[in-house]
C-alpha cells in the first residue's frame, strides 16, 4: 500500500499491548509478529510511546544512538509489510536524550518529532530534552500530526489551523488517570475537527505503574469509533469524504482565534 498524491481512505491499525520492561529485543520480536499479521490489511500501524522499552527514566543505559537499530527495524518491516509504522522510542543524539516519535514508510521515508511537553511529575524534564517543532506528515493525501502522551494536556500545541486531518497521540498513560485520557482525546477531536487516535499500553511496568490501555479511535465529532480493551489490535478505515463534508457543513475554523506559539 503506497503513498498517493490524492487523499484516499486510510486504513489504520492501533496496537495496544503490554511491553517487556527495558528489553528492546523482546519488544521488537513481539511487535514483529503483530505487524506481519497486519500486512495487506492496513496502511498505517500505530505503536505506543517508548514501545521498545516502556516509559523508562534510564536512557543512559537503554537509549539508542540515533539512527539506531529500532529505526532500521521499523524501515525493514515497513518495506516488507508495505505499510507505515510509527511510535516513540528513547534515543541519544549529540550527547542529548530525546523521547522521539518515529514514522517510517515502505518507500524508506522517515519523519521524527521530539516530545515537546516532558512529564514533570515523573522527572522526564530532568533527563530528556524537549522538542519545539510540530511535525505534519503527508501520507496518502492525509495530513497527519503526531504527539506524545503529556502533549495531550496542552490544547494550544495541538491546535489545528486547518493544516491537518488526523492527530496521533502515542502514550504510556497510567490507569489512575484513564478518565482524563479519554476526555482529553475526545476534546482534541472536537475542537480540532479531525480524526484522533490515542494509542496506549496495558500491563504493569518495572516501576509498578499500572496501565489500562483505553486506546481510542475518535471521529471529528468527538464520537468514539472504537475503544480497545486488553492486548488487542484494531483496524479501521478512515473516510476522507466524511471528514470533508463535516468540515464544510460546520466550519468552526472560520471563527478560530489567531495566535503564535513561542518556542
Amino acid at each position: 500500500m503506497q503513498t498517493a498524491n490524492t487523499k484516499a481512505n486510510l486504513s489504520v491499525s492501533l496496537i495496544q499491548t503490554d511491553l517487556h520492561w527495558q528489553d528492546t529485543i523482546a519488544n521488537l520480536n513481539m511487535l514483529k509478529e503483530k505487524i506481519q499479521g497486519l500486512s495487506g490489511k492496513t496502511d498505517l500501524v500505530i505503536l505506543p510511546e517508548m514501545f521498545s522499552t516502556g516509559f523508562s527514566m534510564n536512557p543512559e543505559k537503554y537509549a539508542e544512538d540515533w539512527p539506531g537499530k529500532t529505526l532500521q527495524w521499523m524501515l525493514l518491516h515497513s518495506e516488507n509489510s508495505e505499510l507505515a509504522i510509527c511510535g516513540s522510542i528513547m534515543v541519544k543524539e549529540n550527547g542529548q536524550f530525546y523521547n522521539r516519535f518515529v514514522w517510517t514508510e515502505p518507500s524508506g521515508r522517515v519523519f521524527t518529532y521530539d516530545k515537546r511537553h516532558l512529564f514533570r511529575m515523573g522527572g522526564e524534564h530532568d533527563i530528556y530534552n524537549g522538542g519545539n517543532e510540530k511535525l505534519i506528515i503527508e501520507y496518502m493525501g492525509w495530513k497527519i500530526v503526531p504527539f506524545i502522551c503529556y502533549d495531550l494536556r496542552f490544547p494550544v500545541w495541538s491546535r489545528n489551523t486547518t493544516n491537518y486531518d488526523f492527530a496521533l497521540y502515542v502514550a504510556n498513560w497510567p490507569a489512575a488517570r484513564s478518565a482524563v485520557w479519554q476526555k482529553l482525546l475526545m476534546a482534541r477531536a472536537i475542537e480540532n475537527q479531525c480524526y484522533v487516535a490515542g494509542v496506549n499500553r496495558v500491563g504493569t511496568d518495572g516501576n509498578r505503574i499500572d496501565y489500562s490501555g483505553n486506546s481510542l479511535l475518535i471521529d471529528a465529532r468527538g464520537e468514539i469509533i472504537h475503544e480497545l480493551t486488553g492486548q488487542e489490535e484494531f483496524t479501521y478505515t478512515l473516510e476522507s469524504s466524511l471528514l470533508e463534508e463535516f468540515r464544510e457543513k460546520f466550519p468552526v475554523f472560520l471563527d478560530a482565534d489567531k495566535f503564535t506559539i513561542e518556542k
